[in-house]
């Protein structure tokens, strides 16, 4: 099957980098900076610039080899070629493009001002995550109490318009921008649902996301996990933790979950991890290090599974795969999306920046996650439109698992070789 490729925009200031996974239809508005990059007001001339990345990626990029070629050619290539700012654009994206590294990019100054932001900011928008396939612009899924709901969008409408501007032939980041917009404003689109076409008006407004959501499934605990964002998560999940604190089996939800902060993950793993090392980070030369959980943490140990699918990435791939590693979960539901490598944002003169792969992540058994993604111990698949919760095959299945074991009165878990 044809894999599909979601992306999103999400600011982590750690080295989880940038998760490319889906596309948001959101914009931030900045109430107070965190972990503010740095801003190199500092002018230089395109040539100049161009040149300077080059030295960067050959120096600092995870991979010596350079996707086995000579680098210095680049160089050779666009000598006294480069005269404007958009030759240079042109030079370092094809330059850039020969890692085939889709986390290594430039960013130009209105990207970068983009990034800049704190994930601390008020999100505004109609709340739909959308990817695109086979040059169909879809709705992955709308985000609970948002505009979208409200307005009736579900997942896997087609968006054939945005404000009467055909979605035909676009770039996926052009129609967000499009359905982005100011608090209070609307923005009309023009939706395919089957056989039928219609339009909704849709007024952009305050999108809270709630990051953690807890239920009771009888002796079944749930907890579901929408990011690894959140600066709060730790004190979010205690309070969770507490509310499923009588079950005899826990579900941990990671479906969608793009990641985050690489210390979340961390501090959830090392809540069911007793001991040893989480994640490894090995950057350029082979160098690594290793973060361990901290064997002072209070520990649960009670039968778990998590939930994973295609779009579960990054810090919830971190996670998943500790867990997996120390069988301290049974992993359930389909293939994860596969990225765990570490960018760093450069910042260069012109108001400019380098986002650059430096390092990759391994889990406890040193398995490389990127492009490879997290296998469920019991794969089953579901379709992207769930109407009804009694309808989720997976979550059925999790339900299932953890009551036979609760009934057998049985804690082993399923092999955890990966």
């Amino acid at each position: 099957m044809k894999r599909q490729y979601f992306i999103i925009i999400a600011i982590i200031f750690c080295l989880a980098g940038l998760n490319k996974v889906y596309y948001d239809t959101y914009q931030k508005t900045v109430e107070r900076r965190e972990h503010e990059l740095i801003v190199n007001k500092e002018r230089m001339e395109p040539d100049k610039l161009f040149v300077m990345v080059s030295k960067l990626v050959e120096k600092q990029y995870i991979d010596e080899d350079l996707n086995h070629q000579n680098w210095r050619r680049w160089v050779r290539r666009y000598k006294n070629k480069i005269k404007t700012e958009a030759d240079m654009k042109v030079a370092v994206d094809t330059m850039i493009a020969s890692l085939n590294d889709p986390y290594t990019h430039f960013l130009k100054k209105k990207e970068y001002k983009k990034l800049n932001t704190s994930i601390k900011a008020k999100i505004y928008g109609i709340g739909v995550n959308i990817y695109e396939k086979s040059g169909q612009i879809i709705v992955y899924n709308v985000i609970p109490g948002a505009p979208a709901e409200y307005a009736g969008l579900k997942a896997n409408d087609i968006i054939l318009k945005v404000n009467n501007i055909s979605c035909k032939d676009k770039k996926i980041d052009e129609v967000a921008e499009l359905i982005k917009g100011k608090k209070g404003t609307t923005v009309t689109l023009t939706i395919r649902r089957g056989k039928i076409v219609f339009t909704k008006e849709v007024k952009r407004g305050e999108i809270k996301l709630k990051t953690i959501i807890t239920k009771k499934y009888g002796e079944i605990g749930y907890i579901g996990l929408s990011s690894f964002l959140s600066s709060g998560m730790e004190n979010e999940f205690e309070t969770a933790l507490e509310s499923t604190a009588d079950s005899k089996g826990l579900i941990i939800d990671l479906r969608g979950n793009t990641g985050g902060l690489l210390d979340n993950a961390v501090l959830l793993a090392e809540k069911f991890i007793d001991a040893g090392t989480i994640v490894s980070v090995v950057s350029r030369g082979g160098i690594r290090s290793e973060i361990k959980a901290d064997e002072n943490v209070e520990k649960i140990h009670k039968p778990i599974v998590i939930l994973i699918n295609e779009a579960s990435a990054s810090a919830s791939e971190i996670f998943s795969g500790a867990m997996k590693d120390y069988g301290a979960a049974t992993i359930i539901g389909h293939k994860s999306f596969g990225k765990a490598m570490v960018q760093n944002v450069i910042p260069l003169p012109n108001e400019t920046a380098l986002n650059l792969t430096v390092a990759k992540y391994l889990t406890p058994k040193d398995y490389d996650i990127n492009q490879r993604g997290i296998e469920p111990h019991i794969v089953v698949d579901l379709p992207r439109r769930v109407l009804k919760e009694a309808d989720d095959k997976q979550l059925n299945a999790a339900k299932s698992y953890l009551n036979k074991l609760i009934i057998s009165g049985d804690s082993v878990r399923i092999s955890n070789s990966m």
